[in-house]
């Protein structure tokens, strides 16, 4: 595989193999999407959150996202929109620039996943991707917040995740949700 990529390029590529524990076409595609966003945005490895990933897909392809970039859930620099599209947004808050960078069509076309995967890590980034502009706005940074233990389960749950219910704080597994509309 690192005849296809740069002797840097092929080792970031190892790093996601190893991180995300094998390697597939999923994970090729984030990967490039890492890549592609880096020469994009001028963006480098987030030791923050100076770099913030909005993905909108679970799959493999994030975790390529946390190696190439540094952006992680535990940061705050990685946000999930699910809409379960192979689309990725990032933003660079040092210059304020962003894209939005949505697969094409899909990279397999009746080949094996070996040869998928080499064809996505061979292809050059703006064949594999549209460039957009995000919907939204560059999310803000993490916060965090105080915890309260829920006066149901007794668990300590973050403010922002709880709720009032009969006079008392719940956390969202308590809590009782209300609608009128079906």
């Amino acid at each position: 595989m690192n005849a296809i990529l740069n002797a840097s390029d092929g080792e970031l590529w190892e790093r996601s193999v190893e991180f995300h524990g094998h390697s597939c076409p999923g994970l090729a595609i984030g990967y490039k999407a890492a890549v592609y966003a880096r020469e994009l945005l001028g963006l480098g490895f987030s030791q923050d959150e100076e770099f913030v990933c909005v993905t909108e897909t679970d799959a493999c392809g994030v975790d390529a996202i946390s190696v190439v970039l540094g952006c992680s859930v535990g940061k705050g620099n990685l946000l999930f929109k699910l809409r379960g599209k192979q689309a990725f947004s990032f933003f660079n808050r040092n210059t304020g620039k962003s894209v939005r960078l949505v697969t094409r069509e899909a990279q397999r076309n009746g080949r094996s996943r070996e040869e998928a995967q080499r064809g996505i890590l061979a292809a050059p980034c703006g064949e594999m991707f549209d460039v957009k502009t995000p919907s939204f706005g560059l999310p803000e940074n993490a916060r965090v917040f105080n915890s309260f233990v829920c006066e149901c389960c007794g668990e300590k749950t973050a403010e922002n995740y709880l709720r009032f219910e009969d006079g008392k704080k719940v956390c969202l597994d308590c809590f009782s949700s209300y609608s009128r509309f079906m």
